[in-house]
């Protein structure tokens, strides 16, 4: 099975101010594997942009490489299968997105007697169609992002590249945004995005990669991290039935006519569920509490930045 996208040791040094060297990316080594959803999440000016730009040729490495479906990223023939988004997408805004999606079909070689369906079909998804036959002139910032996102989905590439998606979208069409990624992932589609918005990672992903100063932190499965992230159990119990001062070494949180609620550690649930069943206590609610991925983000960038 061809990875969708693969990253060898990918360095990129930039002279600076006064001739100083600047390392935007430091032996980045990644790999993408088909149906995949991965976020990209680093600060600003972490070397996401980068790390895509390189990608798709804009910019050229220092040294290593990367391949997409097994293609160098140096060649034609690799972007052909790619649906990209840069960070600040910008057009001809003369034409009307109409236009514009039938110019990128072509340019994509999209088969005749398929044009029309899939220019038609990406502005209705895109939540396009009224405004199809406006000049691009006269959009706001929103609907600049989903013609741009629009143009990913004319060609029905394998892979997907986005920088920062959700960027100058409203709540609608963020949550559109995600909708369609999770639409993606259901074809078998691979969607590598960045972004520093946790929220979108959260809910969209499989994998998570956190880079700071050019460097890849953290690499991990959403699943993994929430899971790791468990810091104990919100504990409620029914006051006047037995004995409760047997769980008096618990941090109790707050107490009603009805109800007491506690605190307990991850590693100390199995000693008050026994306790509480030793002493006819009963439990009426067991809630976990968990560091969320953004707690997650905030701690790896806080020690990369710290090095």
């Amino acid at each position: 099975m061809k990875k969708a996208i693969e990253i060898n040791n990918l360095t990129k040094t930039y002279k600076g101010k006064k001739g100083a060297q600047v390392q935007a990316l430091k032996g980045l080594a990644l790999e993408i594997m088909p149906g995949e959803e991965f976020g990209f999440l680093g600060p600003n000016g972490a070397g996401k942009s980068t790390t895509i730009k390189t990608l798709m040729g804009l910019i050229r490495p220092t040294a290593g490489d990367a391949l997409i479906l097994e293609e160098r990223i140096s060649s034609n023939s690799a972007r052909r299968h790619v649906g990209y988004l840069p960070e600040n997408p910008a057009f001809y805004d003369y034409l009307t997105a109409e236009e514009y999606l039938t110019f990128v079909a072509r340019a994509f070689d999209v088969p005749s007697n398929l044009l029309r369906e899939r220019v038609c079909e990406s502005l209705r998804i895109m939540e396009l169609w009224d405004a199809r036959k406006r000049p691009m002139r006269g959009y706001s910032k929103g609907m600049v992002q989903r013609v741009g996102l629009a143009q990913t989905l004319i060609h029905d590439p394998d892979v997907y590249i986005l920088d920062e998606p959700m960027s100058g979208l409203d709540p609608i069409g963020r949550a559109l945004v995600k909708e369609i990624i999770l639409d993606l992932k259901k074809r078998g589609k691979s969607v590598f995005f960045s972004t520093h918005i946790t929220d979108d990672v959260e809910k969209v992903c499989d994998r998570v990669g956190v880079i700071v100063r050019g460097k890849l932190e953290a690499l991990d499965s959403v699943e993994n991290i929430v899971r790791k992230g468990i810091e104990g159990y919100i504990v409620q119990t029914r006051l006047g039935l037995g004995r409760h001062e047997a769980l008096s070494g618990f941090e109790i949180r707050g107490t009603n006519e009805t109800f007491a609620e506690y605190f307990v550690p991850a590693a100390a649930f199995n000693q008050f569920m026994s306790l509480a069943g030793h002493n006819s206590v009963e439990v009426t609610l067991v809630e976990t509490k968990r560091k969320d991925l953004e707690a997650f983000f905030l701690e790896i960038v806080e020690k990369g930045e710290a090095r």
